[in-house]
This record gives structure tokens, sequence and C-alpha cells, in this order.
């Protein structure tokens, strides 16, 4: 299998999901060291630096520590300089372990190389001129996912339907769709929940 040379740095949780993702790709993969990158110095200047000149792929956990490091990541770097990957929401334990996470769903280390491939092939270098059509505020608001009594159900039923975490934001939600496809993607989970 030939590995995904990624065009920016990959930041992942913790040693597991370093090994566990450099079986795919082909790049630097740093780690936060779990939460160790909150107090550490050193880590957050080297994420600064490493986005001076492009961008940082996170991919954490689905779970609340996951959304933690990255809310924490958006304090250190600016918005338009981080990359969020959502790993998908799949039930299971993690072999290395004796019990399943709080959660009860399978960390990055857990993935598998095709679900991982299919992460992160979009960052590929070959893949730099690929264009999508985003995913906008205001389709996002007219189709129900914004600003309604419902929305944050709605947004809950598309991500439990496309594997992501159910708890997503609007704007992490909308960031996370445009990032699997934007428009396109959008209309193929949609046709799939109305199924």
């Amino acid at each position: 299998m030939k590995k995904i040379r990624l065009k920016y740095p990959l930041l992942v949780e913790g040693s597991y999901d370093k090994n566990r993702v450099k079986a795919v790709v082909d790049g630097t993969v740093i780690t936060t060291d779990g939460f160790g990158v909150f107090n550490s110095t050193e880590k957050k200047a080297l994420l600064r630096r490493l986005t001076e000149n492009g961008k940082l792929i996170v991919l954490t956990d689905s779970d609340g520590a996951g959304m933690l490091i990255r809310n924490k990541i958006k304090g250190y770097l600016p918005a338009d300089k981080v990359i969020n990957i959502y790993s998908p929401t799949v039930k299971g334990k993690e072999k290395r372990k004796k019990a399943p996470s709080k959660a009860g769903v399978l960390g990055v280390e857990g993935m598998s190389d095709e679900i991982l491939t299919e992460l992160l092939s979009p960052f590929a270098e070959e893949n730099e001129n690929t264009h999508t059509t985003p995913v906008s505020p205001a389709m996002l608001y007219s189709a129900g996912f914004t600003g309604g009594t419902d929305s944050a159900l709605k947004r809950a039923a598309f991500c439990k339907k496309a594997k992501l975490p159910e708890s997503l934001t609007p704007k992490a939600f909308r960031e996370a769709v445009n990032i699997l496809g934007g428009v396109a993607y959008f209309e193929k989970i949609l046709a799939e929940l109305d199924k």
C-alpha cells in the first residue's frame, strides 16, 4: 500500500495515534502528548512555527478529551491555519486496552487503514488542486441545520449517519462537511437520511 504524502503536518493526541497514522501517511506527525500541550510552551511554539507558512491538520479522538484539545489548539493558532479532521464515531475498544473508553468509541489508534486513508487523502500533495464547492452558513440555515429550534437534532442525525461526533457546533459541523466534500458530500448524506 502506497503511503499518503501529506501537504501539511498532522497533529494527533498520543504516541499510539502517531504510530497508527504513520502506517498510512508519509510526513510530519506531531503529538499533543494528551493534555500535555496545554502547559508546554515549547510545543505551542513548535505549532506556531509549523503554521507560519502553511497549515496544521488536527486529528483527535471523537470524545470529550479530543474536543477539548481541539478547542485549546484554536486558542494557540489562527483559525485559517488549522484543518480539523474528525475521526468517525465507531463503537468498540482498542486492542491494547482492557476496557473501552469512557465514550465507548474507538480512538484514532483504533481506526482501520481504510478509514485513515479516506480521512487523510484529501490532504495529499497530489490532491492540492482538488476543488469542492463549500457549504455556506446560509445554506445550512436554509436547510434547517442552524438557527432553528431543532437544528441541533438535525445536525446530530446527520453526524450519526456520517459517523461524525454528534455534538459538533454549527461552525465545526460546517468545517467537517466542507473537509469531507462540501456541497456534494452534504447532499449525499442528506439523500441517505431521507431514505
